[in-house]
C-alpha cells in the first residue's frame, strides 16, 4: 500500500464521485478499498479475504491475477500504446480481435464495431438500427421497444432503453422514440398462469406494442437473454422463441444484449445461442476482456452489415479498438478457449452450481432459485406457497447481502432477489463455500422475522 487506509478514505470522500451511490451516506461509512485479487477471491486494504461471487461486476470471467493478460498488455504498451481506427487505419490486435470474436458468434455474424463499454455499445446499435432502415428508404422506422426492468447501461440512450424507473426520474428519460413492454418475471407477475403460459403472454406484448405504434414505425426490439441487473430473471422456455418469431414476422430488428450473458456465462459463447435465437445486432463488453481493460462492441449480422457497408457511418470513438484493450481481450479469449471454460460451464461447473443453487429452495425464506450456466437469481419470500413478497423488499435483500459481506462473500441484491455470477474458473469447493455463506445470510433474514 502506498498510503494508509485512513488517508485513502479521506481522499476518496473528498474527491471521488462513485457511480450509483448517495455520496453523503457513502462518505459516512467510507468506501471499502479493494487492494488485490487472486482467482475467485479479492482482498480489501486490511487484508480481509472475500469470495467474489459476482465476478467484479459480472465481468471477471477468467478470474483475477491472470498473467497471460497482463503480459499481453505490457507487450502491446511497449510496441504501440495507442492508435485510432479512423481514417482507414487499423492495428494488428484490433483486427485479430474482430476475427476472433466473430468466430464464436454464429455463421451469420461476421462484423463487429468496437466501443469502450456496454453503454457505448448500446448507443452504437441504437444509431445503427436507424441508419439501417433509412438506408433502405424506411426513415420512419425509428421507434425502439425495450422491457420494463431491463438494463442497457447508463448513458442517455442506455438509461432510456433500460426500464429502470429510478434512472428515468433523473434526466427526463426516456428520450423520444423509446417504449417499454412487460418483463417475463413469473414469480412476481405470473398470477395463476403457468410459466409457459406467462412466457407467451409477455412475448405477445411485443406484438401488441408493434400494432399500437405501427409496424412501419418500429426499428427494433432489445432485451437481455437473462435480465441481469433486474434480478437474474430467467424467462420461461416459451418466451424467446415467440419473441424471435414476432420480430421476423413483423420485420423489426432483434437486438440481444450480450453485455452480461456473453463469453461463456450461460455455458455457450453467447446467450442468444443458449436460447436458440439469431440477433441482428448484439452489444458486448464485460467478459470480452474479463474486465481487465475497458472494451466493448456491437456484433452485427450480415443482413445489417451488408446494408451499412454502403453508407458512410458518422459514428465512432477515439478509443474504438484500442490496441492495448484489444490485446487484453485477445489474451482473455485465448484463456477461455485453451482452458475450455465455456464447455466447463455447460458440462461441469454449471450443472454443479445449478444443483447447489437449487438446493437453497428448501430454505423457508426462499421463494424460487433460478439458474442458468453460472448465473443465479434467488427470490426471497416470507411465504413461498403464495409467492408473497416482503413488505420492504429492498430491506430484505440488503440484509442478506450485508450479512454475506461481513462473512467474506460478495453478493448482489436487487430488491428482494439475491444475484450471483461467479468467475467461470470457480471450483466445486468454492461453490460449496459460497452456498454455505449464503445460507448463513438467509438464516439471518429468517431470524430477523421480517414480514
Amino acid at each position: 500500500m502506498t498510503a494508509n487506509l485512513s488517508n485513502l478514505a479521506a481522499i476518496d470522500a473528498a474527491h471521488h464521485m462513485h457511480p450509483f451511490n448517495k455520496m453523503t451516506e457513502l462518505n459516512e461509512k467510507g468506501a471499502r478499498l479493494i487492494a488485490r485479487g487472486e482467482g475467485v477471491y479479492i482482498f480489501d486494504g486490511a487484508g480481509k479475504k472475500y469470495l467474489d461471487a459476482f465476478a467484479g461486476l459480472w465481468c471477471v470471467n477468467v478470474g483475477y491475477g491472470r498473467t497471460e493478460i497482463t503480459e499481453a498488455v505490457s507487450r502491446q504498451m511497449q510496441e504501440l500504446p495507442y492508435y485510432n481506427t479512423f481514417f482507414g487505419t487499423t492495428t494488428e490486435s484490433a483486427t485479430l480481435l474482430a476475427q476472433k470474436v466473430t468466430e464464436h458468434a454464429g455463421q451469420n455474424i461476421n462484423r463487429v464495431f468496437f466501443t469502450n463499454s456496454g453503454s457505448e455499445a448500446t448507443d452504437t446499435w441504437f444509431r445503427l438500427a436507424r441508419v439501417y432502415w433509412k438506408a433502405q428508404g424506411k426513415a420512419e422506422k425509428v421507434q425502439v421497444i425495450a422491457r420494463r426492468n431491463g438494463y442497457h447501461g447508463s448513458t442517455v440512450a442506455g438509461a432510456s432503453l433500460g426500464g429502470m424507473k429510478l434512472m428515468h426520474e433523473q434526466g427526463n428519460l426516456p428520450i423520444e422514440g423509446i417504449h417499454h413492454i412487460g418483463q417475463p418475471y413469473w414469480f412476481a407477475e405470473g398470477g395463476d398462469l403457468s410459466p409457459e403460459e406467462f412466457g407467451l403472454k409477455m412475448a405477445r406484448e411485443l406484438e401488441a406494442k408493434i400494432d399500437e405504434l405501427g409496424e412501419d414505425k418500429v426499428a427494433a426490439f432489445v432485451a437481455e437473454p437473462v435480465q441481469g441487473a433486474g434480478g437474474v430473471i430467467v424467462p420461461p422456455s416459451t418466451y424467446w422463441p415467440e419473441i424471435a418469431r414476432i420480430c421476423k414476422a413483423r420485420n423489426i430488428l432483434l437486438i440481444v444484449d450480450e453485455v452480461i450473458c456473453g463469453f461463456g456465462r450461460l455455458g455457450q459463447w453467447f446467450g442468444h445461442q443458449h436460447f436458440g435465437v439469431e440477433p441482428d445486432m448484439a452489444p458486448i463488453a464485460k467478459g470480452l476482456s474479463s474486465g481487465y481493460l475497458p472494451i466493448g462492441g456491437v456484433l452485427i449480422s450480415d443482413r445489417v452489415a451488408d446494408v451499412l457497408a454502403q453508407e458512410e457511418i458518422h459514428h465512432g470513438y477515439t478509443y474504438s479498438g484500442h490496441p492495448v484493450a484489444a490485446s487484453a481481450a485477445l489474451a482473455n479469449l485465448a484463456i477461455l478457449e485453451n482452458e475450455g471454460l465455456v464447455d466447463r460451464v455447460r458440462d461441469d461447473i454449471g450443472p454443479y452450481f445449478a444443483k447447489a443453487w437449487k438446493s437453497l429452495e428448501d430454505h423457508e425464506v426462499v421463494g424460487e432459485a433460478q439458474v442458468v450456466g453460472l448465473m443465479g437469481g434467488l427470490q426471497l419470500s416470507p411465504d413461498k406457497a403464495t409467492r408473497r413478497r416482503y413488505a420492504k423488499p429492498d430491506d430484505a435483500g440488503v440484509l442478506v447481502r450485508n450479512h454475506c459481506l461481513e462473512n467474506g462473500l460478495v453478493m448482489r441484491a436487487t430488491s428482494d432477489r439475491m444475484l450471483a455470477s461467479p468467475p467461470l474458473v470457480i471450483s466445486h469447493a468454492q461453490v460449496d463455500e459460497m452456498i454455505e455463506k449464503l445460507r448463513g445470510g438467509l438464516d439471518h433474514l429468517r431470524e430477523m422475522r421480517m414480514g
